[in-house]
């Protein structure tokens, strides 16, 4: 087994666990989502636009509320996440609500040897690039998914948010912005429910946006823009105060929280 195989394991196992806490908590507010709202932000909404009639392929989706949220709007949405757990939940999501989408269980670098449609746009967003250890195997896949002009697009926080250790009362600058080395956190409770009992054990990589932007140039995307955001959508960093447009902001905006990304295939 190899070290990443062992980290990919164990990163496997917390996210299983972590899918029936997330189900059913206020941030994932599911029965408001049941009932039709929709988990997309401002920033993919105004990105992709008119998604009706293209296919989606939605990258370490969770349990899908994302990928069905986009379902609702018309595209035909096929969603990945690493959680079988996951995939279980997002599965059953479809039906109940009898949305046209389609879900696959495995490591988001193994796409292409589960899935070998191409699409029109490739999505992924929050939380996703840091559980790799290499982006160029990343987007290598992204341009074999996607179609000859087709866009991809995400949105992710900030590298300047992973350099801190948050484990402790007061965050502390502990890790290196193109930090090689991977990371390895244990902490009780997760993002969405910090009370509950769960043990969260996870391995990490930290990637400067340099190395993002490299590995999709080097995969035969080229970019559209990339524009860095001093607030971020989710109440999942310390200390953070939510702006009069309903996001969230440091006290000080000293650097960036989010930066969003569109790509498209030449």
């Amino acid at each position: 087994m190899t070290n990443n195989t062992k980290y990919f394991k164990t990163n496997k196992a917390t996210w299983n666990q972590k899918v029936k806490v997330h189900a059913e908590s206020d941030m994932y507010n599911m029965e408001a989502f049941k009932k039709g709202r929709s988990s997309l932000m401002s920033y993919e909404l105004d990105a992709l636009g008119d998604v009706k009639g293209k296919s989606l392929l939605h990258l370490q989706c969770h349990f899908g509320q994302d990928t069905l949220s986009w379902s609702r709007l018309g595209a035909k949405c096929t969603g990945v996440d690493l959680s079988d757990e996951g995939i279980k939940l997002a599965k059953s999501l479809s039906e109940e609500l009898e949305l046209d989408a389609q879900f696959v269980c495995c490591n988001v670098l193994e796409t292409s040897q589960y899935i070998k449609e191409e699409f029109d746009i490739v999505f992924t967003s929050y939380g996703v690039i840091g559980w790799l250890p290499d982006l160029k195997p990343w987007g290598r896949m992204i341009a074999e998914r996607l179609k000859q002009g087709g866009t991809f697009f995400m949105a992710e926080f900030h590298p300047i948010v992973w350099m801190f250790d948050y484990l402790n009362e007061k965050p502390i600058m502990t890790y290196g912005y193109m930090q090689d080395e991977v990371i390895y956190e244990e902490y009780e409770g997760t993002y969405a429910d910090q009370e509950s009992a769960i043990t969260s054990k996870e391995y990490g990589w930290n990637h400067g946006l340099g190395e993002v932007i490299s590995a999709l140039t080097e995969a035969g995307l080229h970019i559209e823009c990339l524009t860095e955001h001093n607030e971020s959508p989710y109440n999942v960093l310390p200390n953070l105060t939510e702006a009069d447009n309903g996001m969230f902001v440091t006290q000080d905006k000293l650097y960036p929280l989010i930066f969003t990304l569109k790509a498209t295939k030449v």
